[in-house]
């Protein structure tokens, strides 16, 4: 990344003449972005879009981030990207049209069932190596719910195909366990007994379940690439990102009545009230019941 952070805390400072620790704060908080545009592949500020930001504050919210904070991250970015548009680094200002999260109770996109039918449809369960890997990610980010950090962490030996559980490892080196489904097993079992073997003849020992072409570990970007480009096959014209999965994962488990404690444990959200954002899922299914049953519904 260019030293742009560096130029808008002097900027801060010198001209703006800020106390130390609001400086101190809003340079935390765009650190915080800085470090999740570089594990999603940008190189560059230039290529932070709106998207992004949305993906970001969406994983700052599905950490248990205060509604409050969250704000906060989204001020300072919008500061941020203003200055660098009018000292001209960037071309444009990508929170233009960004709205305030109100503080952030913003509903969580998320695909229909058979949007969903569609994306895990798109790479074939026999063929190339890459497109069984692809097929068996997908699947299981449905499935299982993981955030991407906790699905590239998987290990070989975190899948317990007897029991139809899986050892996820998530925020805070917390462990939990959730269950996968009988389809999902047989997804990885066709990876792990063919396509996996052929992806790690160059790191044979390699503990990660989900290996690249050369058998190293998938970072966080590959796995963004993967999903765009099934959505995009899968003509989505929603703005997908790995969290969509996630979050429909949650959805289609409460619409169908899954106890909200469940999908909490399962999600491995902190906070109950995270997972009270997927409540909005219930509000169709809901005025149908009292259409369908109240006398003057």
């Amino acid at each position: 990344m260019e030293p742009y952070l560096r130029y808008f805390v002097q900027h801060l400072t010198v001209e703006r003449s800020l106390s130390r620790n609001t400086v101190k704060a809003y340079a935390g908080d765009l650190l915080a972005l800085e470090d999740f545009l570089t594990d999603a592949g940008a190189a560059s500020w230039r290529q932070c879009d709106r998207e992004k930001l949305l993906d970001f504050l969406d994983f700052l919210r599905d950490r248990g981030m205060e509604t409050s904070s969250i704000a906060r991250h989204l001020t300072a970015a919008r500061m941020f990207f203003r200055y660098l548009t009018m000292e001209k680094l960037i071309p444009a200002d990508p929170t233009v049209l960004m709205d305030s999260p109100k503080l952030w109770r913003i509903l969580p996109d998320y695909l229909s069932v058979d949007e969903v039918d569609a994306l895990l449809a798109v790479f074939p369960a026999r063929g190339e190596a890459l497109d069984i890997r692809n097929r068996a990610i997908l699947h299981l980010l449905y499935a299982s719910g993981l955030r991407v950090s906790e699905l590239t962490s998987l290990k070989v030996a975190d899948v317990d195909f007897e029991n139809l559980l899986l050892r996820v490892h998530g925020k805070g080196s917390k462990e939990r366990i959730v269950p996968a489904a009988p389809q999902v097993m047989k997804q990885l079992h066709n990876y792990l007994t063919g396509a996996r073997i052929e992806l790690t003849e160059a790191i044979p020992l390699s503990p990660y379940l989900f290996v690249s072409r050369r058998g190293r570990k998938l970072d966080r970007e590959r796995i963004w690439a993967i999903i765009k480009s099934a959505a995009l096959q899968a003509g989505i014209e929603k703005n997908i990102h790995p969290h969509t999965l996630r979050h429909s994962f949650a959805s289609h488990l409460l619409a169908n009545g899954a106890d909200l404690r469940a999908i909490q444990e399962m999600l491995g959200h902190a906070d109950i009230g995270t997972t009270e954002l997927y409540t909005h899922v219930d509000r169709g299914r809901i005025a149908a019941i009292h259409h369908k049953f109240h006398p003057r519904g």
